[in-house]
C-alpha cells in the first residue's frame, strides 16, 4: 500500500517537473523571438489555431477541413520561416546558457563597455554630437542590426565618437551593442507611437523610446540641440543625466543582469570548477 502511494506521488512529482520544463522552454522560445518579424508570424498562427477551434466548435466543416490541411502542411512552413530564430536558439544554447564560463570575467568585460560607453556619451554631450546606441540584453535584436552597417567591433570610447561625427557614412542611425561589441552601426530602430511623448523631443527620443517598448535593450540619447543625455528601459524614459548617474543606471541594469544570470544556473548545478 504504501509502495504505491510512493510511486502515485513520484509519478505526480514528475509531472510537475515535466510542466515547469515544458513552461520554461516556452518562456525562453517567446523571449528569443520577442521584438523580432517572428511575432507577427506568430500572431498570424495563432488566428488560424482560433479559426481552427472555432469552425470545429460551431460544425463549419470546409473552413474546418481547410484550417487542418493549413496546420497540417503548415508545420514544415514553420521550420522555414522561424529558421533564423531556430539557429538563433541553438546558438544560446551552444554559447553558454547550460556551458556558461566564469561570470568575472563577463562583469569585468561589461564593466569596460560601460566605462567606453559613458566616456563616449559624455564627449560627445559636451560638444552636442547627437547620438543614438542600444544595448541588447535578453530579447534579441538581429532583426534591427539588419536594417544597418554590420561591424562586429570591440567596444570602445573612440570607435563609438568616431560613428557619430557628422557628416560621416555611419552617424545617421542606432549603433547596437551586444555582448559587450558593437555589431552594427546606421540601424533603423521603431518610433514610438505614444501619444504622449512631450512635442520637443525628437526622432532620437522617439526611436530610443520605440525600441524599448518591443524590447528589453537599454538605450542611450544624447541631444545634438541640448547635450543632455537620456536612457530608456521598458517605455521610460530617463532624462538630463549627468555621468554619475549614467554610471550608476548602466551599472544597476548591465552588471545585475550578469550576476543574475549566473545565480540562476549556478542553482541549477552549473557552477564552474
Amino acid at each position: 500500500m504504501f509502495l504505491g502511494e510512493d510511486f502515485q506521488l513520484l509519478n505526480y512529482l514528475g509531472q510537475i517537473v515535466d510542466i515547469l520544463l515544458v513552461t520554461y522552454v516556452i518562456y525562453k522560445l517567446i523571449m528569443i523571438i520577442r521584438g523580432t518579424r517572428a511575432v507577427q508570424l506568430l500572431k498570424g498562427i495563432t488566428v488560424i489555431l482560433g479559426i481552427w477551434f472555432l469552425s470545429s466548435f460551431f460544425g463549419l466543416r470546409t473552413l474546418e477541413w481547410l484550417m487542418y490541411q493549413t496546420v497540417t502542411y503548415g508545420l514544415l512552413a514553420i521550420i522555414i520561416i522561424f529558421q533564423p530564430e531556430l539557429r538563433r536558439a541553438l546558438e544560446q544554447l551552444g554559447r553558454g546558457r547550460l556551458f556558461s564560463r566564469s561570470t568575472i570575467p563577463q562583469e569585468e568585460e561589461t564593466s569596460k563597455s560601460i566605462e567606453a560607453i559613458v566616456k563616449a556619451a559624455n564627449y560627445m554631450a559636451k560638444r552636442r554630437i547627437g547620438a543614438l546606441l542600444s544595448i541588447e540584453r535578453e530579447t534579441g535584436m538581429n532583426d534591427y542590426v539588419e536594417t544597418g552597417i554590420s561591424m562586429n567591433s570591440d567596444l570602445t570610447s573612440e570607435l563609438l565618437i568616431n560613428v557619430f561625427i557628422p557628416n560621416t557614412p555611419l552617424h545617421d542611425g542606432a549603433v547596437i551593442i551586444k555582448e559587450n561589441k558593437i555589431m552594427a552601426a546606421a540601424c533603423y530602430l521603431p518610433l514610438s507611437e505614444n501619444p504622449f511623448i512631450s512635442k520637443e523631443l525628437g526622432t532620437r527620443h522617439r526611436a530610443a523610446l520605440g525600441i524599448s517598448e518591443v524590447t528589453d535593450c537599454i538605450t542611450l540619447v544624447v541631444s545634438e540641440e541640448t547635450g543632455n543625455i537620456s536612457l530608456t528601459k521598458n517605455g521610460e524614459l530617463h532624462r538630463d543625466l549627468d555621468e554619475e548617474k549614467l554610471h550608476e543606471l548602466l551599472k544597476r541594469e548591465l552588471i545585475t543582469q550578469v550576476q543574475t544570470s549566473s545565480a540562476r544556473w549556478q542553482w541549477g548545478g552549473k557552477k564552474d570548477g
